[in-house]
């Protein structure tokens, strides 16, 4: 009296995959438009790093740009001026400058 009948289901089986394809493909574009540049980003940031060597031109996240002139494992001696020689982390050097962009700044 008081509970309501148990209809069946009209054939379809619980997961109804037309429901879930918007959810895909939201996620397709935002990996293909967000995520795969940032990786692909990240790994060219890191090849940088490993490849500098003495004498490269570099600027750190902070602004400051020198000429590098020792390698270590994880510190970089950066010359900023005439004599004046700072250590920085190789994961502060944000780029890679062309040579000859010291003289020109």
């Amino acid at each position: 009296m008081f509970i309501t009948p148990a209809y069946a289901a009209n054939g379809t089986a619980g997961l109804d995959l037309m429901g879930f394809l918007p959810m895909i493909a939201i996620f397709a574009v935002f990996w293909f438009l967000l995520i795969r540049p940032q990786q692909k980003k990240m790994k060219e940031h890191q090849k940088m790093l490993t490849a500098l060597e003495k004498g490269d031109e570099v600027v750190t996240q902070g602004g400051v740009a020198g000429r590098v002139t020792k390698v270590g494992e994880a510190f970089l001696t950066v010359e900023i001026a005439n004599g004046v020689e700072i250590q920085v982390q190789r994961s502060a050097v944000a780029g890679k400058l062309e040579k000859g962009t010291l003289k020109s700044l």
